[in-house]
């Protein structure tokens, strides 16, 4: 089967990319070479200049890349078609390959494909949308991590520990009249210790990897007019929200992704909180106080020229035990409020004077949430980081039948009850790498792939 990809958009360059076996069949229909080569005698990793022909008329002037199986990224005979990036043009080289027996590609079949003929496994193949959709130089870097196989040779020695000790296992269960029980157990009990303990440093890893991923999701709250929409501006460099004298100007959320420490940061300034004055506001002031509830990190910011109020109260009330910092903005006028107000101490240590309209203390915020989510620790190069929940989920799952495991050893149940345990364990780290894995699961994975990956 010969698959197709086009991108669309207009650009400079358009690529097509060809793969199966009869990839150069179809080539050699549709490509003329400048300086003719038979197929046999073209090395990979090589490219020709020449013309996409179609019934002996120039389509458009290319360069071909070949890629021989099995050193491609299908491990299929591969052709990479550079065209100039119109949509004409790249769609009218789109029709000759499928006259002359391509078939389009669905979205992510040619990692699927790569993934079928054993190049790499699935952990992989997930790495490569993490890659292609990471917001942050630290995403990116897990990604090519995973990629590249750290965490897939991780989860094989930790398989490898455990088959090592069911060869005894299959031992006792064989041959019951050998008295290996003792030392059987013994080394399963070592070998389930050492397996739990590689597994929860993994499952806790999760916590970095979703901030690393996800970003941290970071509501701004306030009265209206105490500047949350100027600190968004100040922290964005640009004038994102609307900025004027009168309260209540934000109605809805405004989301927008910046990085600290190459960790995301979604910042949602929301309504103002306050007596609603009409249906529209009550709504925004509502929908406010449900995203606040559901924030890795609440800003609360006050006006410091004025007294707090009945409103401000509440907002203290809403970050009460929550992950906050205080902001008193407006320093850069007479001062009414001030930091070591107890109101404000009750609720958060985090408290920084600013002037967002200035762009004073901003900095300071910066260095507050690193040291508030310990930024300057994650450590992506030394360390390997779960960032996919799927992943994350079968560790957990692991853990729990390891758990299950040293509980029956714990009360001396026969070998057998034991090693089913262990055997779920293995099976759900064969899910990880898709050793193991129902192929509804693996067409859901693909299926979040974009068409030429």
């Amino acid at each position: 089967m010969h698959l197709f990809l086009r991108h669309h958009g207009i650009g400079g360059i358009g690529i097509i990319r060809m793969s199966g076996k009869d990839t150069f069949t179809i080539l050699e229909k549709i490509f003329k070479p400048k300086n003719k080569q038979e197929i046999s005698k073209i090395k990979g990793y090589t490219i020709k200049y020449g013309n996409i022909i179609e019934n002996g008329e120039i389509i458009d002037e290319v360069l071909v890349s070949y890629f021989k199986a099995p050193k491609s990224y299908t491990t299929e005979n591969m052709c990479e078609i550079n065209s100039h990036g119109g949509n004409i043009i790249v769609r009218k080289i789109l029709d000759i390959c499928l006259k002359n027996g391509a078939d389009l590609a669905k979205p992510g079949e040619f990692t699927q494909r790569a993934f079928f003929n054993g190049r790499i496994d699935l952990l992989q193949a997930e790495s490569v949308i993490d890659v292609i959709h990471a917001k942050s130089e630290r995403e990116t870097k897990t990604g090519m991590k995973q990629l590249k196989g750290v965490l897939s040779k991780q989860i094989a020695q930790i398989k490898q520990e455990i088959l090592d000790v069911m060869v005894h296992i299959e031992v006792a269960i064989d041959y019951p009249e050998y008295d290996v029980d003792e030392v059987t157990n013994q080394q399963i009990s070592d070998m389930l210790e050492n397996v739990e303990e590689k597994l929860e440093k993994l499952e806790k890893s999760f916590d970095n990897g979703k901030m690393i991923k996800e970003g941290i999701k970071t509501v701004i709250i306030g009265k209206p007019n105490a500047g949350k929409s100027s600190l968004l501006n100040a922290i964005l460099k640009e004038e994102r929200a609307i900025v004027t004298q009168y309260e209540g100007t934000t109605r809805d959320t405004i989301e927008e992704l910046v990085t600290i420490n190459g960790i995301p940061l979604k910042l949602i300034d929301t309504a103002g909180i306050r007596q609603a004055k009409d249906e529209v506001e009550k709504i925004g002031i509502a929908k406010t106080k449900e995203i606040a509830q559901e924030a890795d990190l609440i800003i609360a910011i006050f006006d410091s020229t004025k007294e707090l109020t009945k409103e401000d109260i509440e907002i203290l009330e809403l970050i009460k035990s929550r992950k906050s910092i205080i902001l008193l903005n407006k320093i850069d006028l007479e001062s009414t409020l001030q930091a070591d107000d107890k109101r404000l101490k009750e609720v958060s240590n985090h408290i920084i004077k600013i002037s967002a309209l200035n762009y004073v203390g901003i900095e300071e915020l910066y260095k507050e949430i690193t040291k508030l989510f310990q930024l300057n620790e994650i450590n992506i190069d030394n360390e390997i980081i779960i960032t996919n929940i799927r992943h994350k989920n079968l560790i957990t799952k692991a853990i729990e039948n390891v758990k299950s495991a040293k509980k029956a050893i714990e009360e001396k149940m026969p070998i057998d009850i034991v090693a089913i345990s262990i055997k779920d364990t293995l099976e759900d780290l064969g899910n990880i790498t898709g050793e193991i894995i129902d192929e509804n699961i693996i067409n859901e994975i693909f299926a979040k792939f974009c068409l030429g990956k």
